[in-house]
């Protein structure tokens, strides 16, 4: 896509499309929104009033409002911010926008974990002598995490699939590129083929997701609920 490899030629980003880009946007996205959520469901849980606030209220925030316009607001009135002769590439700004988008709902998901979590554990680090970043990232984040598995994978098959919208800035996804071809001549009338294949190209992606995130939770149970487990 960069060109200079293997002799290929240089292709601006505005041109990327397809499968490709459905999975730099939702690898990425869920690559850096995933630590940008744990640090917000923290600062949510936090006893410094400025930091749980603002924490707040952006996840509020986010919340209350659709992708479409996260989207549309990273793509024509972030610009008009910019100092003059500064601009910013519309695929970055449409991977930002959904960077910030899926952090806000993971952030509440993970608040669900950290909330599951007995008090008694927070006071027995405590009682350790560990610090706070030390009895949250040896302690309390892993357990939080764990009993978070099934809603943090299933929020992101949905942003696997919420990648689609950013047609509305006008990049071309996987489903949109399959739209886009049904409209060349030679491809006419193969509406329910080009729509079964998309079906099908997202059940191969999203269904993985959901056996891996199966497996990951029984392997990282406890053994008495590894029990359960296997005779459910």
């Amino acid at each position: 896509m960069w060109g200079g490899v293997f002799g290929l030629r240089y292709v601006e980003n505005e041109r990327w499309g397809g499968l490709t880009l459905t999975l730099l946007l939702a690898t990425f996205g869920i690559g850096f929104a995933f630590p940008l959520s744990i640090l917000l469901a923290l600062g949510r849980r936090s006893d410094m009033p400025l930091v749980r606030w603002l924490s707040i209220a952006y996840i509020e925030l986010i919340r209350g409002v659709p992708l479409i316009s996260v989207l549309f607001m990273a793509s024509v009135m972030l610009p008009l911010f910019l100092p003059a002769g500064v601009s910013i590439d519309k695929l970055l700004r449409a991977q930002l926008a959904m960077i910030l988008f899926a952090a806000a709902y993971l952030a509440e998901v993970v608040r669900g974990g950290l909330q599951a979590i007995p008090r008694q554990q927070v006071e027995a680090a405590q009682a350790l002598g560990h610090s706070y970043w030390q009895r949250t990232w040896y302690v309390i984040l892993p357990q939080a995490l764990r009993i978070a598995i099934p809603p943090l994978v299933n929020t992101f098959i949905g942003f696997f699939k919420d990648t689609s919208l950013v047609v509305i800035i006008g990049l071309f996804d996987f489903l949109t590129t399959i739209k886009v071809s049904l409209t060349e001549p030679a491809w006419s009338g193969f509406g329910v083929e080009a729509y079964s294949f998309a079906a099908v190209g997202y059940f191969l992606f999203c269904y993985p997701m959901s056996r891996y995130s199966r497996g990951l939770e029984r392997n990282t149970a406890p053994s008495r609920e590894i029990h359960m487990l296997r005779e459910n």
